[in-house]
């Protein structure tokens, strides 16, 4: 497998931040990180890390991008939205996929208007019923969502029933994709422990697996 660098972040134009892995490229991975309801400051996802770690050596000829936003918070949505739109920018893809973790997906939903998105991929992706779906109309939705994944007190998850009603919501709009549950899945990929570094979480190296078919079908669709 290829090795690769990750670039060290940059400021984005919102004063969020950016970071690239692989050369520029006309193909364009951009991942947006999950939230919580608190106003703090934006860090870098742990899954979305690990998931770029695995997928940029396999996929040399696309540039992935990761996104820490100004503020992490669903009470700052347009903000989110904001930085990710300035990422797709500044990442200059020709065409993008969109690739949102939790509350990322519904930034993702939000910023798939932009004339690179081509297709958004959800990762157990937070799509509250009141979420319009209609600014996919045009574009791919490819879902991936642990059957374990819960909200419980103190832990953060998204049911996969939400995520599941949002797809048909998009289907009925005529959204072409794909949803796809995986048993013994959890909420993402890996978490950061508090002596350091990132520890995989259950079944992550599927959650890879089935998001590199969704690159793959990406890259494939420029040819």
């Amino acid at each position: 497998m290829t090795t690769v660098t990750t670039e060290a972040p940059q400021a984005l134009s919102t004063g969020a931040e950016i970071r690239f892995t692989n050369a520029p490229s006309a193909l364009a991975v951009v991942c947006a990180n999950g939230g919580q309801g608190g106003d703090v400051a934006g860090t870098w996802s742990a899954s979305i890390e690990w998931l770029v770690g695995e997928l940029a050596p396999r996929f040399p000829a696309l540039r992935f991008a990761e996104v820490r936003y100004r503020v992490k918070s669903w009470n700052r949505l347009d903000m989110c939205v904001e930085d990710v739109l300035a990422a797709i920018d500044e990442t200059g893809g020709e065409r993008t996929l969109l690739v949102g973790f939790s509350m990322g997906g519904l930034v993702s939903v939000r910023a798939a208007p932009h004339p690179a998105v081509s297709a958004v991929l959800g990762l157990a992706p937070w799509f509250p019923d009141r979420l319009d779906m209609s600014p996919l109309r045009g574009r791919r939705l490819d879902v991936l969502h642990g059957s374990l994944d819960r909200w419980l007190p103190g832990v953060p998850g998204v049911s996969p029933t939400l995520s599941r009603r949002g797809f048909e919501r998009a289907q009925k709009l005529g959204v072409a994709g794909s949803y796809t549950m995986i048993p013994g899945g959890v909420h993402g990929t890996a978490l950061r422990p508090f002596w350091g570094g990132i520890a995989t979480l259950p079944r992550a190296h599927r959650w890879a697996e089935l998001s590199a078919a969704v690159v793959e079908r990406f890259q494939a669709s420029d040819a």
